[in-house]
């Protein structure tokens, strides 16, 4: 059975010298009862979905069903392609990657629901731009979607990866917290350094809501994506150069379940509070619905 804390990850990593990865694969193994190359092959096809979501809408100008977003991945991916950005390259095709998923999915789009379909951007985002950034192997990066499935699944045990139970801090935070941690086992470091690098990233959106308007997954969910994916590149940069979270992993995870269940309804995905009720929320709501 897989651990249920952070502290008994990093524990069983150090005594038998494993990453995240390898214990995560192994778990999956031995509860799945298909073998290792068929786990890997399946993640394999994940991976390949991820990519796909991530660059379609770069290329294409697509359009929402409700029409609320579309075309930004595209925007952004231009002007990435140009002189003069002010966080360069890297990072600007970073976010045309994450909001390129979110457009995907509220088109109809194949996406994958990493860990939810709000949040889908952020881990396909991260890993596929700090694969391509530092040269590494398709391996590689199906490597790292076990790390970031094996921190979703300890968050999942002690928390919840739901915007309706913990608004978005529990969505997009735990993807950035998932994708932070894979980047950093990618570039080498250690679990201790990986789980440092969720418990930032989840302590740096704590009490985030989920205020979606007209009760869809795109205003302000797809621009979040974005925010969530430049958290996760530049922590996994934190970790790496040995800066620690004061608060240990488990203890974060705690405490965002903790707010979550302390947010008012309103705040929890039924779209009758935040930026859904603004005036411009409210009119985008009667355009689309007729109300």
């Amino acid at each position: 059975m897989f651990v249920s804390s952070g502290r008994e990850l990093t524990e069983i990593c150090r005594e038998e010298n494993l990453t995240i990865y390898e214990y995560t694969i192994r778990e999956e193994v031995e509860k799945s009862g298909i073998s290792r190359e068929k786990v890997i092959e399946k993640m394999k096809g994940t991976l390949h979905v991820m990519m796909n979501s991530a660059s379609y809408a770069q290329e294409n100008e697509i359009k929402s069903v409700s029409g609320l977003i579309g075309g930004d991945a595209y925007k952004i991916r231009q002007y990435a392609d140009g002189e003069k950005t002010l966080t360069g390259d890297f990072m600007n095709r970073a976010m045309a990657r994450a909001i390129s998923s979110s457009e995907v999915n509220a088109a109809m789009g194949k996406i994958v629901a990493c860990p939810t379909a709000g949040s889908c951007g952020i881990v396909p985002a991260v890993v596929i731009s700090a694969g391509e950034k530092l040269n590494k192997t398709e391996e590689d990066l199906i490597n790292a979607l076990f790390t970031a499935s094996g921190v979703g699944i300890i968050i999942a045990k002690n928390a919840t990866l739901a915007g309706a139970e913990g608004g978005c801090q529990a969505e997009c935070g735990s993807a950035a917290a998932m994708a932070s941690a894979a980047v950093v086992e990618m570039m080498g470091g250690s679990p201790e350094q990986a789980l440092n690098a969720a418990a930032i990233v989840f302590k740096n959106v704590m009490g985030l809501v989920c205020d979606p308007v007209a009760g869809l997954v795109e205003v302000p969910c797809a621009k979040r994506n974005i925010a969530g994916t430049v958290s996760a590149l530049t922590t996994a940069d934190l970790a790496m150069s040995g800066v620690e979270s004061k608060i240990p992993f488990d203890e974060v995870v705690w405490a965002m379940h903790k707010v979550g269940k302390a947010l008012p309804s309103e705040l929890r995905e039924t779209a009758m509070g935040g930026i859904a009720i603004t005036p411009t929320g409210q009119r985008l709501k009667k355009e689309i619905f007729g109300e």
